[in-house]
């Protein structure tokens, strides 16, 4: 870890820096961002293949509505060319004769050459250890400007003779990143004690609950895509158009600079302060492929439409370091067969949700289903939400969780006659809320087996419960009381939470039948399950999420063996709540009708048989 950098989560005094806004539903956020990852390079491939291939568009700046004609690429393969990067505090460089603000000279590259530098591979790399200017100490900015000539020209425009603007290619960005760093001000419930540093208490005292901090990363590539496309100016696809620049005489564009910082992760990036007194930076130089190029920018781009803010962005970096960590480690098999298995998993969890539905909505009767479970579940979704929320997690998680508290209310109207009562309101305004259990479940041996099995369910939950927040109000430093009900009621939800599978499995076992059971339902979630172990071990979590996987594998396995003990019987309630007797006496009824019509018919005269 380079001096200064932040951990993950960094404990500040009183507070505690959060890096990425938590952790929660990490196994499907990071199947979303791996899935959003492979289907957006597709999509940009696509379009921007589209463009570069469409035909000439009329100008209406033209004459006549002429059509735009296709440009050129102002350095031709094979351009000798040198290269200059400056590094000045400054947006806008002019001082090109201060040589200390000249970083990294190099002669005699070759544009489009793949063969040459250290390795073989087109690629030259300069390091140098900068000092920190003050200004970068005091969170300002410092940039880097690369220009690229032609041998034998200069890309200060001053030098008569030596510049020319066609033969010069300038690009420049900044090199520090500004991070917010959050301070949450946490403490022992019951002690008052804290086990942060004075100091940074009374930092995030004087500087409030959020601040913003220059960041520093070593590595930064300097890419000259190799790209003589036809380009045509106004056609060009984004995100592409960011970087294809025009000139404005001539109509020809500039080769493309990109700056590539795509496998800079987010943890590798250290704080800049007044101890830091030198600032290690390493650049490289390489050709790029358009190919590549396309897939860098695909993933680079940020939508001018975004309405998240800026958060939003950081934790999306964030969650996306776990992806690019599995693209860097993971073998190439099995990270091309993971690939394929994310899409699969999205596929699965859409027909999961959808025969989830269809289930409950078809449902008649209650008869061997866990209402009491159902009812659990709700608890559990608000908890995880609340939980979320206070912790201030991704915002696409959070939408996702409420739609599925939202599915749970859903789901309580079909287990329980809900109705307003007008009558007795709340202070006289709010009307109350009535739930009755439906008749197919109370007149059924299922509310029985129901209540029993959460009575010798709350024999193990309610003295686990109690040791568990024992052990997080004594050894767990938290924000408040509120935090605290909130974490521990997650914590004890996340790690015992799959014993309020239980209790349909003991109903399983005491009306000997599992025919009442969602099993398309149930089947693609299993399947999910299995999908989300190898996640589990191709991308970093932790050990509680991948126990957390093996628990649910082990209840699965559980309902399987159940559905091949419990054979087809004729007189079990399916999940419609209808048996194979209820089948039977309706097709005798059928043929019964059936036999009995004829001869009412044969009973007629003559001609009436022929009007019929």
């Amino acid at each position: 870890m380079a001096p200064g950098q932040p951990s993950q989560k960094l404990r500040l005094g009183a507070a505690i820096y959060v890096g990425g806004g938590g952790g929660v539903l990490s196994n499907s956020t990071l199947l979303t961002f791996a899935c959003v990852l492979w289907c957006r390079i597709l999509i940009i491939w696509a379009i921007s293949s589209w463009f570069r291939r469409g035909p000439s568009t009329p100008d209406p700046s033209a004459p006549a509505g002429a059509p735009r004609l296709p440009s050129r690429n102002l350095f031709p393969k094979d351009t000798l060319m040198d290269l200059y990067v400056y590094i000045s505090e400054n947006e806008v460089f002019s001082d090109f004769n201060n040589t200390e603000s000249l970083f990294w000279f190099q002669r005699d590259l070759i544009y489009g050459d793949w063969t040459t530098g250290e390795a073989g591979d087109g690629c030259y790399e300069h390091y140098l250890e900068l000092d920190t200017p003050e200004g970068t100490q005091r969170n300002g900015s410092l940039y880097i400007h690369v220009y690229f000539t032609k041998s034998g020209f200069h890309p200060d425009p001053k030098r008569k003779g030596q510049y020319r603007r066609l033969a010069t290619v300038h690009a420049s960005r900044m090199l520090n990143k500004f991070k917010r760093r959050k301070f949450l001000k946490t403490k022992n419930l019951l002690t008052g004690a804290t086990e942060a540093d004075p100091e940074m208490i009374k930092r995030a005292e004087s500087h409030g609950p959020v601040e913003i901090i220059s960041h520093w990363h070593p590595n930064l590539t300097i890419n000259m895509v190799d790209d003589h496309t036809a380009w045509v100016k106004g056609s060009v696809p984004p995100p592409l158009d960011q970087h294809v620049k025009f000139d404005a005489v001539s109509g020809d564009y500039y080769p493309i600079v990109y700056f590539n910082d795509y496998w800079n992760l987010q943890k590798d990036y250290y704080p800049i302060n007044e101890t830091l007194k030198k600032l290690p930076l390493r650049l490289t130089y390489c050709p790029l492929s358009l190919w590549r190029w396309q897939l860098y920018a695909a993933q680079s781009a940020r939508s001018p439409w975004n309405f998240l803010g800026e958060d939003a962005y950081e934790q999306s970096d964030e969650d996306q370091d776990s992806v690019k960590v599995a693209l860097l480690e993971t073998n190439p098999y099995l990270l091309g067969l993971t690939i394929v298995v994310s899409i699969v998993h999205s596929i699965f969890e859409f027909l999961a949700f959808k025969n989830d539905i269809q289930f409950w909505n078809s449902r008649q009767s209650l008869e061997g289903l866990s209402v009491r479970s159902i009812i659990f579940g709700v608890f559990q979704s608000l908890v995880v939400l609340l939980y979320i929320l206070d912790n201030e997690t991704n915002f696409v998680v959070q939408v996702s969780v409420f739609i599925g508290l939202l599915i749970d209310f859903w789901k309580i109207t079909k287990v329980m006659d809900v109705r307003m009562d007008w009558e007795n309101r709340i202070a006289g305004v709010i009307p109350r809320l009535i739930f009755k259990d439906k008749s197919t479940y109370v007149e059924s041996s299922t509310k029985i087996y129901d209540d029993m099995a959460f009575k010798y369910l709350s024999w193990i939950l309610y003295p686990l419960f109690g040791c568990y927040a024992v052990y997080s109000l004594i050894y767990v430093e938290h924000k408040g009381w509120y935090s605290w009900v909130l974490s521990m009621l997650y914590g004890f939800l996340l790690t015992f939470g799959f014993i309020t599978m239980t209790p349909q499995l003991f109903i399983n076992y005491k009306m000997k039948s599992v025919a009442h059971l969602p099993w398309r339902m149930l089947t693609y979630k299993a399947l999910n399950t299995f999908i989300d172990d190898l996640f589990a071990f191709v991308i970093r979590m932790p050990m509680m999420y991948r126990i957390g996987c093996l628990r649910d594998d082990v209840v699965f396995f559980i309902y399987l063996y159940q559905r091949w003990i419990y054979r087809v019987d004729p007189n079990r309630v399916n999940e419609f709540g209808t048996s194979g007797l209820h089948h039977s006496e309706e097709n005798l009824a059928q043929v019964a009708a059936e036999d009995t019509t004829p001869a009412a018919i044969t009973d007629k005269p003559e001609g009436e048989k022929k009007n019929d």
